[in-house]
Parts: structure tokens; sequence; C-alpha cells
């Protein structure tokens, strides 16, 4: 079938605030993208409405396209069911059926999952995951996503919700959770668990530190980081606090899925080095002898700014490929 039309999917990323859709190509180009105030449609039939006459204008721009498929990265998205459940960040309650809700406006296979086994997806198709079939990736944010593949699988489960690693608890009894329990594993090392380290770190410790003179409101992953460069002794404790966490994790994933490779994608992997150096060590110290130098620890090899996009994209090339 050769006509001169180009086959591309629209990858869709689903936020509390913003949803981002592009056209991509299966090299992982981006032909054309937009967005939507996801905030401002508390239907969800005017959301869907407005998403898909938004992606049928960015095709109209590209009179050779052809579009053969969607993919949807969303928060408690279930792929066994193209459903969006219980998503405590978004404004339509209850069992969304989205992916049903899209066929019916754009005739053609609609594949919805969550955020985090979106970017594993991304990252097999178009990052740095191509020749790997065991890997997981860490999404270290406000809260700690994981997409976890197996055999070449993104993992389900029986329920389509499975691969929750940032709700596996490592400090019993430990810090409180949105998910209403103690010590999850996202409430340490994510972004948003630094902070907390580090608000813990300035009261408790009589260091001086460039980070007391931000009001705690104000404190971010990004400007701890920055700190910890400059030599800020809270920081790189913190820093250090929170890569024993990471790598807490990581022993007990490489126990459960012996993964080729980790990728740290986000908002706290972007710290570079200064946080890599010690997840490894900490990694390398407590892993079971067997697996010893069977693994690596890597930054994603999707850019942050295309991510969400490419992973929604490669979600729908790889249910084509199907």
């Amino acid at each position: 079938m050769y006509s001169g039309m180009k086959e591309v999917v629209a990858g869709i990323d689903i936020g509390g605030t913003n949803t981002v859709f592009g056209l991509v190509d299966k090299a992982g180009n981006i032909l054309a993208e937009n967005n939507l105030k996801t905030a401002a449609f508390p239907r969800i039939e005017d959301f869907v409405t407005n998403l898909t006459a938004a992606i049928a204008k960015l095709k109209e721009g590209q009179a050779n396209l052809k579009l053969t498929g969607i993919g949807v990265g969303a928060p408690n998205a279930n792929y066994h069911k193209g459903t969006i459940e219980l998503a405590p960040n978004l404004a339509w309650k209850g069992i969304v059926p989205l992916a049903e809700y899209i066929r019916k406006k754009i005739d053609v296979p609609v594949a919805v999952t969550n955020d985090a086994n979106a970017a594993a997806m991304g990252e097999m198709i178009f990052g740095g995951a191509k020749k790997m079939k065991n890997f997981i990736v860490l999404t270290l944010g406000t809260g700690l996503g994981s997409g976890i593949v197996i055999n070449g699988e993104v993992v389900y489960g029986h329920t389509g919700f499975a691969g929750e690693l940032g709700h596996t608890i490592i400090v019993p009894g430990g810090r409180d959770c949105g998910c209403g329990r103690k010590g999850c594993y996202e409430t340490y090392a994510s972004a948003s668990g630094l902070v907390r380290t580090v608000l813990y770190m300035l009261s408790e410790l009589r260091d001086e530190s460039s980070l007391r003179d931000i009001p705690p409101s104000e404190l971010t992953a990004k400007k701890i980081g920055e700190a910890a460069v400059k030599n800020d002794p809270i920081a790189i404790e913190a820093m250090d606090y929170t890569a024993e966490m990471i790598a807490f994790g990581i022993v007990n994933a490489i126990g459960f899925s012996s993964p080729e490779a980790i990728f740290l994608f986000g908002g706290l992997a972007q710290a570079g080095e200064i946080l890599f150096a010690p997840v490894r060590e900490y990694v390398d110290q407590n892993v079971m002898p067997i697996f010893k130098g069977t693994y690596k620890i890597l930054p994603s090899g999707v850019s942050e700014s295309n991510a969400a996009v490419l992973g929604a994209a490669a979600l729908a090339w790889n249910e084509l490929k199907r």
C-alpha cells in the first residue's frame, strides 16, 4: 500500500493540569503536537470531544498522514479495560471508559496505560532499552512510578495495576503516604521525598546551609540538587540518604525480576552523577552476590521534554505490531 501516505499514531499524555498530544511516526519523530488544559473539562465527554477535534486538526495540517492508532498514558489507567479508575488528581470520578469514548470519535485501535508503563514502552521502542527484554523504568517525580518489562512485555498483572514499586513498603511505620499507608518507597525515593528529607534535616542538624534561606514551600528537588553540586552539607547528606533509599528499592526489584537495566527518569534523575554515583554504589554493596555485575543503572534514553508523548505513541505502535 503506497499512496504516498505516511502512517502515524497519536500519543496522548493526560496529566492533572495539562494534556499533551502529538502525531508520531515509526521512528519516534513528533511531526506535530499541541496541548489542552485537562482541568478545563470537568466532564469527560467534553474533554474527549475537544481532544479528538484537536488531534483531527493536527492531522489536517499534514495532508499526507494516515492515523493508524492512538496510545494514552494517564494516571490510574487500566490497560486491560481501557479505563481510568479512581484517579485522585483528575476531575472525572469513578471508572471512566476512556478508550471507548475516544474510539467513538476516531475509529482506530486505542490503548491506555499509566504514565510509568508508557515511559517503559517509550524506553523500549525509542530509548535506551531497544535491545532489552528485561528492564525497569523508575520515574522519580512527585511520586515514584515504575514500569516493569519482563520477557519483552510490560507487566500488568491480574488487575491491570501491577508494577507499583512506589507503594512497596521500605520503612515499616515510616512516612505517611498519599495512599493512606506508611513507609512507602515513594515517600523517600522521589522528588517530594527528597524535599521531606531536607526539611527534616534542616530541623535536626545544625550545619550551615544555603537551603535554610529558602521558604519550605518553595523548596524543590532541583534547588537541592543545585546546592549539592555546590557542596552544601545538608544537600549532600540528603542526596546521599535519598540515593540509599532509591538503591534499597532497586536491590529488592533486582531480586524480583533480574533486569538487565534500571532506568531512572524524571525530575530527580536530572541531578545527574551526584545522584547516580551513590545509587550505583549502594546497589552494588547490597545486592545478592548472584546478581553482582548483571545490571546497569542508567539515565533514560528519551528526552524529558518528549517522553510523555513518545511513551504513549510507543504503546500505540506496540499494539499495532501485535
